[in-house]
């Protein structure tokens, strides 16, 4: 068995993007909406390039959902806290295929959310740039 060094632009690489990500200030009533987050979800990471296998979902009792998102490039994962109009979310790409932060900020506009604490760890091996032509 060989390895590639140089696979072709893509998921190929191992590396990726994980986005951490806190927002405040969401209305209570959008972090406790199942369906609406799914659908915020899956919006934003197809309109970032993240391509969706499987998405599940958990409504807690008395408030609070959790949605996960199965993607091609990885993972991304939604926790509310509706009663502090809070929530987490994490966002995990490899490869170049999809953009997480890109996904992060659309979620962050959609939701509204007043405050945002976003934060990127490069993971794996860098990407090598590509040679001058």
């Amino acid at each position: 068995m060989s390895y590639d060094p140089a696979p072709e632009l893509g998921v190929g690489y191992f590396a990726g993007r994980h986005v951490l990500a806190e927002f405040d200030g969401v209305d209570p009533l959008v972090l406790d909406d199942l369906s609406f987050l799914r659908q915020a979800l899956e919006d934003s990471l197809s309109k970032a390039g993240a391509t969706i296998c499987d998405v599940v979902s958990k409504q807690f009792e008395p408030h609070g959902v959790t949605v996960l998102a199965l993607l091609s490039e990885s993972h991304a994962s939604i926790h509310t806290y509706p009663e502090i109009g809070s929530m987490f979310l994490d966002i995990f790409t490899c490869g170049e295929t999809a953009d997480p932060e890109l996904a992060v900020a659309l979620l962050r506009d959609r939701l509204g959310a007043l405050e945002a604490r976003i934060n990127t760890i490069h993971r794996g091996n860098p990407i090598p740039a590509e040679p001058a032509r």
